[in-house]
């Protein structure tokens, strides 16, 4: 049975998102946390980016603001592109798999306590092309 696993895997690498992408996942946070932070920042550039992930109080900004790192420095030292022409082209959090808990009620019985989790995904790309 042939089923041209060759040829089907030079398709996708040609079809391959080219983009500078960083992603962390199993985060101990809420992704419906997350997604208020992450709205922020959609469509800033790197810095301004940056900028408004350090004076924001939440929980979930200094989680952003690690992966958002990660992401420029995938685009530095793998794809050799400059820091300045980068803005966040997209960022998304999924739900991740939920930790199930118990914790003990009145009467003998017991709650339980969903400890949720998210992956996390910042993809960048070029402002502008330089030439």
């Amino acid at each position: 049975m042939a089923t041209r696993t060759r040829e089907k895997a030079a398709a996708r690498r040609e079809n391959k998102d080219r983009r500078p992408r960083a992603v962390m996942r199993y985060v101990r946070i809420s992704s419906r946390k997350v997604k208020i932070v992450i709205d922020l920042i959609r469509g800033k550039s790197v810095d301004e980016a940056k900028a408004i992930l350090m004076y924001t109080p939440k929980a979930a900004a200094p989680i952003v603001g690690k992966l958002l790192d990660s992401a420029v420095a995938n685009a530095e030292n793998n794809l050799e592109l400059n820091r300045d022409g980068l803005y966040i082209a997209e960022v998304f959090a999924g739900q991740g798999p939920t930790l199930k808990r118990f914790r003990p009620r009145a009467h003998g019985r017991a709650s339980r306590i969903n400890k949720r989790t998210s992956h996390i995904t910042i993809i960048l790309d070029q402002l502008y092309q330089a030439k």
